[in-house]
Order: structure tokens, then sequence, then C-alpha cells
């Protein structure tokens, strides 16, 4: 299942995609709640069992973390739902309202305002290399503050005083259930999804500074999208292909099957020391080919188009101002 927030009647509201249309989720859970459902969707057997899940929910989740709080079962419940209505759908028929084209929305930051941003450095050996560093012995975190958030097609904005503003792809988890002092074995049950996400990186700040907060935290320094892909769609995020280009140039590609620190490990180490929630997202760290790792070096400036796509979630594109 893909999830997604996207403006309507310029309001976020939070979607599944089905094909080629968004499924409203709140309109979804309305009609199930005030019983408005084709006479043929509602009498099967697979739709009632959904149904009797998702009693209770109301008119739905208003956003996109209240959505990611329910438990897998509900969220698995919710697809049957929108997959059933978007087979049956008729666009000179009923349903009025719950469906909008994929291809016409416009596809906000599918968590617009996650709790944390968390994200993982030097997870792969020859991204480390690149940089100069050792191959860490654990797993080195860091945080990107809210205000980077931007979500597919949103500029990324250069600041005036960074002139070596680098990018970064990254796979993202986003976490559905909360917890803390999680087993590894059971990190997987409080994951609810991944998406792409550009760890954009003003490399002068970085090295100014000697720490790497206010370099990675700019303004639009963390676009994320296009959607969250939910767990039961990647059983294994390990074996993902990871490619960005700039301007139509490959400058990375890799596989997540060489992460260092896999996921299980990385969710559960973070929650020994702090408590994970939902909507809470952390990005598992860059490959090799980054714009600084380069001779001469090669960093973003205005005018330029950076893709990330990674396998079986999709592509992430946004333009550099």
């Amino acid at each position: 299942m893909k999830l997604v927030t996207y403006e309507s009647a310029h309001q976020p509201r939070p979607g599944v995609v089905e094909g080629q249309l968004i499924a409203d989720v709140r309109k979804a859970l309305e009609l199930l709640s005030t019983r408005r459902l084709p006479r043929v969707l509602a009498a099967r057997p697979a739709f009632k069992a959904a149904d009797r899940v998702l009693a209770g929910a109301g008119f739905g989740p208003r956003s996109m973390i209240e959505l990611l709080a329910q438990d897998a079962a509900w969220r698995q419940a919710l697809g049957l739902v929108t997959g059933s209505l978007a087979r049956a759908y008729d666009p000179k028929g009923g349903l009025k309202g719950l469906f909008s084209p994929l291809e016409k929305a416009r596809l906000r930051p599918p968590v617009l305002r996650p709790g944390k941003i968390i994200c993982v450095g030097r997870n792969y050996a020859e991204h480390a290399r690149e940089r100069g560093s050792d191959v860490p012995s654990q797993p080195i975190y860091f945080l990107k503050s809210i205000n980077t958030i931007c979500g597919p097609g949103d500029p990324i904005r250069l600041p005036p005083n960074s002139n070596q503003v680098d990018y970064e792809a990254e796979l993202a988890v986003v976490m559905g259930r909360g917890g803390k002092q999680i087993p590894e074995e059971k990190a997987y049950e409080h994951i609810a999804g991944y998406l792409i996400l550009n760890d954009v990186s003003a490399r002068d700040m970085q090295g100014a500074d000697k720490q790497w907060f206010r370099g990675k935290s700019c303004d639009t320094f963390a676009p994320i999208g296009p959607w969250i892909v939910t767990t039961e769609e990647i059983p294994d995020p390990h074996i993902l292909r990871i490619s960005l280009t700039l301007n139509g140039q490959t400058m990375q590609d890799s596989n997540t099957a060489n992460m260092i620190f896999k996921i299980p490990y990385l969710v559960s180490y973070l929650s020994q020391s702090l408590t994970l929630e939902p909507g809470d997202i952390i990005s598992t760290g860059t490959p090799e080919g980054i714009g600084a790792g380069r001779t001469p070096p090669i960093f973003l400036k205005s005018g330029d188009t950076v893709s990330i796509s990674i396998e079986k979630i999709g592509t992430l594109t946004n333009p550099v101002v």
C-alpha cells in the first residue's frame, strides 16, 4: 500500500494510492461509517471482515501521523477497502469525492511534521571512505530539524551563506507503533513503511562548525516522498537498488544490501535510549557518489534537478533554486 498526503480543497489529507487514483482516507471511512457503499462490495466476506476491523474509526485519521499510529491490521483493512472501492469506481457513478487523479494531485510531504528526523551517518563503507573516514564500528546518529521537510516537486532552496550544497540519496524508515527498548527481532513490528529522503547537506557549514546539525538543517534540506510504501510491500528492505541523478546524469548507484548496519539493528540500538513515536523518520544513510567526494567537487546550483529512485518505492524529484 502507498500512503500519501495530498492537497484537497487547500487542505492536506491522508490518502491511499490505488493505481492512478488517490482514495481520500477520511471519505472512504465516512462511507463505511454511514453505510453508503456499493451493495456488491458490502456483501463480500473479505470486505465485511475489513469493515469490522475499521469499526469505530468514524471519519478516520486527520493526518498521516494519526493513520500511522493505527496497527498493521488496521492499515491492511484500510487498503482492502480502498482497493475494493477503486476496482468498483465509475467516474460517472457514485462515490463522489472519494477519488482524485494521481497525475493531477499536489503531493505534499507524506509526513508533514514528524516528531523526529533521525539520520545515520556513514552507513555505507564506500561512502565512509570517500569522506576520508574509517568504517564506523557503531551507528552514528544525527538530527535534522523539522523546517527541512519538503515534498515531491518542492524546490530545494540554496541558502545565501553556502556555496557547497550537496545531495545524498537515502532510504528512510517511517515508524508506526511507538516504542522504547525495542528488541532487534521485533523491530519490523514497529515500522509502518519506507520512503525516499534526500539528506541535502551544506558541506562548508559542516566544515566550519566541526559538527553536522546546522549544515544538515537549512530550510528544505529534507525532501521526502513521494509516498510511504508499507512494510508488507517490501518484505526485505536490504535488497533495493538506490540511485540518484543530477540533471539526468547518474551520480549515485548502489544497493541497500551495502548498508553496514541493517534496519532492525538501527531501530533497536536507537530505541535503547529514546522513545520512538508514530511518524518518526529514521534515514539510513547514503551510498558513495556524493558531490563532495568527486574530483573536482560537484555542488548543487540553481536550475538543477535532483531525482532519487529506490526500487519498489518510486522516484522523488526536486528542482534546485
